[in-house]
């Protein structure tokens, strides 16, 4: 027993059975007195725990969407106050306008985090039926308003939607609405129940969306409808075949309209045209080479002085490149990137289909216009004109953003871990811990009935 006793003192600590939780709470003195290695294995370790807590995502989604929210308007401030001042109006013209969209955009996000999954599912088929009616009267001529040379826009005389942004919604939860219940009933191992009637639904939306030549909102539906059935575990000659259509369509698109073929040649120019072609691709460059490391500074940046088009929409991220430089593009990316992995997170861990299939797509839906718009920016991918989400100027946009992160947020909420982890922080919160030791506890037996005295003799 000695002879035991002492092996076991002598044991390294992870041949004694300790926890991982118990060797990353070692003292500071015992972290610090550790070698390079250790650290680094105690710092994985830490992450790990952190990363692998039930209610993580959602922190990581809620805190990534308000900080892009909230470095959005700053750079929708900086990059719009010229171009204001320049049409005679206030320089906080833009600024107040993405303030509104972003305070009605936080109401919905609060309301699409806290319904109930049923509600989502009721309002699938109304709110698929709304976008294809609004999508239909901007393609009439008197009705929709063109604008950048895209017919997409309603005008209601003091706002204008653009409802092709609230079609990915409707793709978003009609699309994994229809794939869930197939999946109840046991019909997605066939092709015809699989295909049908999800792509003819997503082609009549890209078909609405592209009467008004909106490319780039239809380059983002394909994507969501390839994640929709990647999601579902379609065969991947289907995807093969679905993908070689996209690309003969998306060439005839191309090249039936110059300015579009036009777009594709600006695709890594570094000197301008003597006709003028890729002025813009090129001045986005060039705010990347401004800015360097740490940018010029907030509000200090000149290519917005008339050289970079759009610089409070679609190239914002250009505008933010030459004011706060690599560091604060980096940034940006980051948080995309915290987003995206927090998404892919909760649809992963769902049990219920609804949650995965909708989860997948809203994830999709946000990154893959991230990439676009950053690609567009960088001059790696052709200007698609789609704005960067929870970021660019735009009501329409952020609106829909928004109501896709309130979406992701109530997934991350109704996960079985999460759930139970918000149960047992109701339970054992640190206010009715301190409540209960300054309030007096109620009696929840009754006293015990006093027994007669009894009688000396």
């Amino acid at each position: 027993m000695a002879g035991q006793g002492r092996a076991g003192a002598t044991a390294p600590p992870g041949e004694r059975g300790d926890s991982p939780l118990k060797l990353i709470s070692a003292t500071t003195t015992t972290f610090k007195s550790a070698g390079p290695l250790a650290r680094l294995r105690a710092f994985r370790a830490r992450l790990r725990y952190t990363l692998d807590r039930p209610l993580t995502p959602y922190y990581l989604i809620l805190g990534a969407a308000l900080l892009l929210v909230v470095l959005g308007l700053v750079m929708v401030f900086s990059s719009s106050q010229i171009l204001a001042l320049g049409q005679h109006r206030s320089a906080l013209f833009y600024f107040l306008k993405q303030l509104v969209a972003v305070l009605l955009g936080t109401a919905l996000l609060v309301t699409l985090a806290w319904v109930p999954l049923a509600v989502l599912r009721v309002i699938v088929y109304p709110l698929m039926f709304g976008v294809i009616g609004a999508l239909a009267l901007v393609a009439v001529p008197g009705i929709g308003v063109e604008v950048g040379g895209n017919r997409n826009w309603l005008d209601f005389g003091f706002f204008q939607v653009q409802p092709s942004e609230f079609a990915k919604l409707a793709l978003v939860l009609w699309g994994a609405d229809l794939l869930a219940r197939k999946q109840k009933t046991g019909m997605l191992d066939q092709w015809k129940h699989l295909l049908i009637p999800l792509v003819p639904g997503a082609l009549l939306l890209l078909m609405l969306i592209m009467l008004g030549g909106d490319m780039g909102t239809a380059m983002i539906l394909v994507a969501m409808l390839f994640g929709l059935l990647w999601m579902v575990g379609a065969p991947m000659r289907l995807f093969v075949a679905t993908l070689g259509v996209a690309v003969v369509a998306c060439t005839a698109l191309v090249v039936t309209v110059p300015h579009r073929a036009e777009r594709l040649s600006c695709i890594g120019v570094t000197k301008l045209d003597p006709n003028g072609a890729c002025f813009q691709a090129l001045h986005g460059v060039y705010s990347f080479a401004l800015g360097g490391p740490f940018g010029s500074g907030l509000g200090a940046g000149v290519e917005k002085w008339g050289q970079l088009p759009e610089a409070h929409t679609d190239f914002i991220f250009a505008a933010t490149g030459e004011e706060l430089g690599l560091v604060g593009t980096l940034s940006v990316i980051g948080l995309f990137a915290a987003l995206g992995y927090a998404g892919i997170r909760v649809a992963i861990g769902a049990k219920d289909p609804f949650v995965r299939y909708a989860a997948g797509a809203a994830t999709t839906w946000i990154m893959a216009q991230a990439m676009v718009n950053l690609g567009s920016a960088l001059g790696l991918l052709p200007i698609a004109g789609v704005p960067l989400p929870l970021f660019s100027y735009g009501g329409s946009a952020m609106l829909s953003a928004m109501c896709a992160v309130g979406v992701l947020l109530c997934f991350a909420r109704s996960t079985p871990g999460a759930q139970a982890a918000l149960a047992a922080r109701t339970t054992n919160s640190r206010f009715r811990t301190r409540l209960a030791r300054v309030l007096p506890r109620r009696r929840t037996t009754a006293r015990p009935a006093s027994r007669p005295a009894r009688r000396e003799r």
